[in-house]
C-alpha cells in the first residue's frame, strides 16, 4: 500500500509551490514595466507597496479571519530592523532587474542562498551540515562562473558592475530579511498577514521621501505629455505586480514560517531555473554556456 504524503508535507508543499509561482509573476511584470519605464523605479515599488497595503485592508474587510494589527508605536520600533532591511532589499532588487536581462536576474543576485547560510549560521551560532556547505559552494561557484565575461554576449547585454553590486546587494539584505522574519513574528502574535502589514506599510513610509527627491513623480507627469510613452504598461503593471506584491509577501512569509530561512532560499533558487528558462523565451534573452553551468 503506497502511504500519502502527511498534512504537514502537503502545507510545506502548498506554501513553496505558492511561493514559487508568485515571484515568477513579479520578476517578469517588473521587467516588463522596468524596460518601458526605467527612470521610474522607485515610484513603482512604491505603488505596489501601496497596493498590497490596500489589498490587506480590503480583506479584513471581507473576512472577519484576517486580523490587522493596530498602530502601536512600541511595536514598530521593534520592527523597524525588518523593515528598514525589507525595503533596501527590494529597492536593490528592484535596480538590479532593470539593469540586467531576466534571465541574468537571478544569475546577478545569485549570492543570495550562501550569504543566508552565512546570515543563519552568525544569528543561531551554530554550523551548517556538510551538505548545506556543499550547495553553498556550488552555488558561490556557479555565481562567479555566471557572471565571467563571455565572447557569445555582445557587450550591450553584458552586465554592468554596478548591476552586479546591485545584485549582490540585494542578496545581502534578502538573507538578513529572511533571517529576520523568525525573530520579528513574535512581535506581530506571530501572525503572517500582520507582519505582511508591518512590512508593506512601514517600507512604504520609509521609502516615500526617496521618490519624491530624486523627482521621480515629475519625470511620471513628463512622460505622460510624451506622446512615445507606453502608459498602458506601466498602469497595468503597477496593478498586476501591486497584486503579485502582495501574495508574494505573503507567500514567502508562510513559506519562511513553515520551513526556515536556508530551506526558503533553496526553492528560491530552484525557481531561478524556470525563471531564466522564461526569460530565454518570454524576452529572447541570450544563454551563455556559464549560464547553463550556474542553472
Amino acid at each position: 500500500m503506497v502511504s500519502l504524503p502527511n498534512a504537514s508535507s502537503l502545507k510545506v508543499a502548498a506554501v513553496v509551490g505558492f511561493y514559487m509561482s508568485a515571484a515568477l509573476v513579479m520578476v517578469f511584470v517588473n521587467k516588463a514595466v522596468l524596460n518601458t519605464s526605467p527612470d521610474l523605479p522607485l515610484l513603482f515599488l512604491f505603488i505596489q507597496l501601496l497596493i498590497a497595503v490596500a489589498l490587506l485592508h480590503i480583506s479584513a474587510l471581507a473576512s472577519t479571519k484576517i486580523q490587522l494589527p493596530k498602530i502601536d508605536p512600541t511595536v514598530a520600533k521593534k520592527l523597524i530592523p525588518v523593515v528598514s532591511i525589507n525595503i533596501i532589499g527590494l529597492v536593490f532588487n528592484t535596480l538590479c532587474l532593470r539593469d540586467v536581462e531576466a534571465s541574468f536576474f537571478q544569475i546577478a543576485r545569485g549570492l543570495q542562498l550562501p550569504l543566508t547560510i552565512l546570515v543563519s549560521s552568525v544569528n543561531t551560532r551554530s554550523t551548517p551540515s556538510r551538505k548545506v556547505m556543499g550547495a553553498a559552494v556550488i552555488v558561490t561557484c556557479g555565481f562567479f562562473l555566471g557572471v565571467a565575461p563571455s565572447k557569445s554576449v555582445p557587450v550591450m547585454a553584458a552586465p554592468s558592475l554596478i548591476s552586479l553590486c546591485y545584485g549582490f546587494l540585494s542578496s545581502l539584505f534578502i538573507a538578513f530579511h529572511a533571517v529576520l522574519i523568525k525573530s520579528s513574528l513574535p512581535h506581530c502574535n506571530n501572525s503572517t498577514i500582520e507582519l505582511a502589514w508591518w512590512t508593506n506599510a512601514g517600507s512604504a513610509v520609509m521609502l516615500f521621501p526617496f521618490v519624491i527627491l530624486k523627482g521621480e513623480p515629475w519625470r511620471l507627469e513628463e512622460l505622460i505629455q510624451s506622446s512615445e510613452w507606453t502608459g498602458n504598461v506601466f498602469m497595468w503593471g503597477c496593478l498586476v505586480t501591486g497584486l503579485f506584491g502582495f501574495l508574494l509577501c505573503v507567500a514567502g512569509l508562510l513559506s519562511i514560517k513553515v520551513t526556515s530561512p536556508i530551506t526558503h532560499m533553496f526553492s528560491s533558487a530552484a525557481r531561478s531555473v524556470l525563471q531564466t528558462l522564461l526569460g530565454v523565451w518570454i524576452f529572447n534573452d541570450l544563454l551563455t554556456v556559464y549560464a547553463i553551468f550556474f542553472l
